[in-house]
């Protein structure tokens, strides 16, 4: 869950052209950044303990299923978490293990009863645990949250009492999101090594 920083770009992920714009904003926030795009590390951070907080793991889930490429790596499954316990270990295991790493870092949160649905992109890292009052380690180049519940009141029950529908619609359109975008990208680098 965030601190405040600068939105890149928000949608609601029930508007059927969510996953093809955000897609398309994954793509150009990753093919910019100055990393080593053979090193994509997708850090999917919650728990499967509480609803509201296994969008994460759900989303890890998900693409690990779907995504096979040998410089894409996945952190944080359903089987295995990452979390405010393990975090700062599997940070520094991926910084220790890969070279100049691209790191996507995905996580649930808390916002305005209007904001519920809607799945964010900043461009840094982000701040786990911040909503739930959580000084936990800043990760990732670029941040995914989806905002499942509101808050400012008793946030561990709000997210104990979060929808599955809602965390489920959430992880769909956030994982379809980064495997188009990721596929977008593959291709953009098979054409340039094939043309240049």
């Amino acid at each position: 869950m965030l601190k405040s920083q600068p939105l890149y770009f928000s949608i609601d992920s029930c508007k059927p052209e969510a996953v093809f714009l955000i897609s398309k904003e994954l793509s150009s926030l990753i093919i910019n950044r100055e990393k080593d795009l053979q090193n994509i590390i997708i850090l999917c951070i919650g728990t499967d303990r509480s609803t509201g907080d296994c969008l994460g793991p759900l989303v890890g889930d998900k693409l690990s299923k779907i995504i096979k490429k040998p410089y894409i790596h996945i952190f944080g499954t359903l089987k295995e978490p990452v979390h405010a316990k393990n975090l700062e270990t599997k940070t520094k295991d991926i910084y220790s293990y890969y070279n100049n790493p691209l790191i996507i870092a995905v996580d649930a949160s808390l916002g305005k009863s209007e904001n519920i649905g809607k799945i964010n992109i900043f461009n840094g890292p982000l701040f786990p645990g911040a909503g739930v009052n959580k000084n936990l380690i800043s990760v990732g180049d670029i941040s995914i949250t989806g905002i499942v519940n509101i808050s400012g009141f008793m946030e561990y029950v709000v997210l104990q009492s979060t929808r599955l529908s809602l965390v489920m619609q959430l992880a769909d359109t956030i994982s379809l999101s980064i495997f188009s975008a990721l596929k977008n990208i593959n291709n953009k680098i098979k054409y340039f090594s094939e043309n240049g």
